[in-house]
């Protein structure tokens, strides 16, 4: 192997398609079939290459999704640039389509190296890996990339085993090896941040303004334990958090060097520590972006108190998104929830009182719901009155405890690869088939997003920001495209 690592040119990418939450692991959304909701920044691409600063490699990094590009122009740039190395990464739901994409340029560059990364890849038993053709893959990646990507590149060029590296497969002999994936990084204060120098910032846009809008890592891991969902698994049950300190300097960098003013601060459990917040709300409050700069950051709806809601209005932030999921009571308990109808109705009422906008996520579809169940998650919507929703579809994903209750009451018919929260793998639930469940979901969105009083409250948002109206409008036209042909 040639180690003179001052040729080697590496490729990060997000390969042509639909738009999805390609960086996000947990949800892995699909944003271009949602009701409201904006596409992020490619964070787990710029931290593997700001990993890779002050190392000898050049990189080329683009998101094809948001900037509208097409195969023939991953072609073009394929060809331009000739990478020795691609990075991908993937989802669930675009697995077959993505390995289509790496096929074809294998066939551009025999010698072409492969990584692929994403929360598929997590600790998967060998049949999971049976499932798809990676005969033009190298490595896979399915702990936490932004601390493993660089450093596993690196070993490569360099000729080293990269099985000291956590979270990972690589192939010898034509075999999978698995290397260590019960591990996690405590100290996130150790990561640099993403480069944001490669990024097109302006195409990850706050939804109401259009202005960017950058993403903030902040903390990893939940203690919950949600049948659905796949952090606990691919990040830890431990809550893991940066310091308030850190997180100040990438806000003070993208303020700064990008000119960045409104952020996503990313956490499953934001609110968890109302201590952290405390720390962070005030260095925010006492620093030069005290008044330039907003945020929004999601929330568990307990344990929570109007006092940190009414401190991170203070410090700029202007939505808080819960997950609420469903307005049954049997349906709370047995999704693992930890949380109850009160609890969201008091979160909201605080949240209001605060001053602050709501983004409600609930969800439509286990196993053991029937029309009742979700008749109480419609009336829990309209209770709410949340700002913005969304509903989804809940996906039993693999190793989740939902999956396992899919497979044994005879709701999964086939595995999750391919799907995403609006086109669910499982066949419907015990009452209720696949297609009432869309129904469902779409008539709610239809009629919530499209009343009177909802577009009249949006309207009064755009009084003193009159360019949000163009906003709005933009998103109220692409759910009404998704919904509109096939509202029952």
């Amino acid at each position: 192997m040639n180690t003179d690592k001052s040729n080697k040119k590496i490729m990060l990418i997000y390969p042509p398609g639909k738009a999805y939450q390609r960086g996000e692991d947990r949800c892995q959304g699909n944003i271009e079939n949602s009701a409201a909701t904006s596409i992020h920044a490619c964070n787990d691409l710029g931290y593997v290459a700001s990993g890779l600063h002050g190392l000898p490699y050049r990189i080329f990094l683009k998101d094809y999704p948001v900037e509208k590009g097409r195969v023939s122009d991953l072609i073009s740039d394929f060809k331009t640039f000739f990478p020795d190395l691609v990075f991908m990464s993937i989802t669930q739901a675009t697995i077959f389509h993505d390995l289509d994409t790496i096929a074809r340029l294998k066939t551009l560059h025999s010698g072409l190296v492969v990584v692929l990364k994403g929360a598929l890849f997590f600790d998967p038993v060998d049949t999971g890996l049976s499932r798809l053709d990676l005969s033009c893959v190298d490595y896979l990646i399915g702990g936490e990339s932004d601390f493993v990507g660089a450093r596993l590149i690196h070993c490569h060029f360099n000729n080293k085993s990269p099985h000291h590296l956590g979270g990972i497969l690589y192939k010898h002999q034509g075999a999978w090896i698995k290397t260590d994936f019960s591990r996690f990084e405590d100290n996130l204060d150790c990561l640099r941040f993403p480069d944001r120098s490669l990024m097109n910032n302006q195409r990850y846009t706050r939804p109401d303004t259009g202005r960017a809008q950058a993403t903030i890592s902040v903390a990893r891991g939940c203690p919950s334990s949600c049948i659905y969902c796949l952090t606990p698994i691919i990040s830890g049950k431990k809550l893991r958090q940066r310091s308030p300190e850190n997180v100040m300097a990438e806000l003070r960098e993208c303020y700064h060097r990008f000119k960045i003013h409104d952020f996503f601060l990313k956490s499953d459990t934001f609110t968890l520590d109302a201590s952290w917040v405390k720390r962070l709300c005030h260095l925010i409050m006492g620093s030069e972006l005290c008044g330039h700069i907003a945020w929004v950051a999601n929330s568990r709806t307990r344990p929570l108190e109007y006092e940190t809601l009414a401190l991170m209005k203070q410090a700029g932030c202007w939505l808080v998104a819960f997950g609420f999921e469903s307005g049954s009571p049997e349906s709370l308990i047995k999704m693992g929830k930890g949380a109850t109808v009160d609890d969201s109705l008091r979160a909201a009422g605080l949240a209001r009182k605060a001053g602050l906008k709501i983004f409600g996520f609930f969800m439509a579809g286990f196993p053991w719901e029937n029309m009742d169940h979700l008749k109480a998650t419609e009336d829990l919507i309209y209770g709410i009155n949340a700002d913005f929703i969304e509903i989804h579809i809940p996906i039993p994903h693999a190793k989740t405890p939902l999956n396992h209750l899919c497979t044994v009451t005879g709701q999964y018919s086939v595995d999750d690869l391919g799907h995403d929260y609006f086109a669910s793998p499982a066949t419907g639930t015990l009452h209720l088939s696949k297609g009432q469940i869309q129904d469902f979901r779409k008539r709610v969105l239809f009629d919530y997003y499209f009343r009177v009083s909802y577009i009249l409250n949006r309207l009064k948002d755009t009084i003193k920001n009159p360019k949000a109206l163009i906003y709005y409008g933009h998103y109220a036209l692409r759910l009404f495209v998704n919904l509109v042909r096939v509202r029952p």
